[in-house]
């Protein structure tokens, strides 16, 4: 009788685990799918070595990357996109009433508005991987992608 407990409960777990599994689809983007994938979300080609950059240094072109930070709060996806003001774990919330959540998967279109409401409000400036790599340096060529 112990045994058909232990397989049950093993059973069941299983099938909890399995049922509150949500899969990420999650890429690391080339530089030039990066480029091409910018353009088609309307990212103006005058500025594209700096969001290239931009990325590369925030996430490293992973589309899901998750930091910690000192402060409590946490960046997510390509453009490491902060839960302390724009998103909200959990729930849809922030300046871009976004589920931080939503940052992690391969889809971009709703990083990509929400990455250009914060430049639109602070510029580059607003991401440190940019201001302490990308600012005044050579900037990633893109004009072959």
């Amino acid at each position: 009788m112990k045994l058909q407990n232990k397989f049950l409960t093993s059973i069941i777990f299983l099938v909890l685990c399995f049922s509150t599994y949500k899969s990420v689809d999650a890429k690391m983007l080339t530089r030039c799918q990066l480029a091409k994938e910018l353009l088609r979300h309307d990212f103006p080609r005058s500025y594209l070595s700096n969001w290239v950059c931009l990325v590369e240094t925030e996430s490293g072109r992973s589309t899901s990357k998750v930091l910690q930070l000192p402060n409590q709060s946490v960046s997510y996806g390509l453009f490491q996109i902060n839960s302390k003001n724009w998103c909200r774990k959990g729930r849809k919330g922030g300046v871009c009433n976004i589920k931080c959540e939503d940052f992690l998967n391969d889809e971009i279109s709703d990083d990509s508005r929400c990455a250009m409401q914060i430049f639109n409000r602070y510029g580059f400036q607003a991401w440190p991987g940019w201001v302490n790599k990308c600012r005044g340096r050579t900037l990633p060529d893109v004009s072959r992608c």
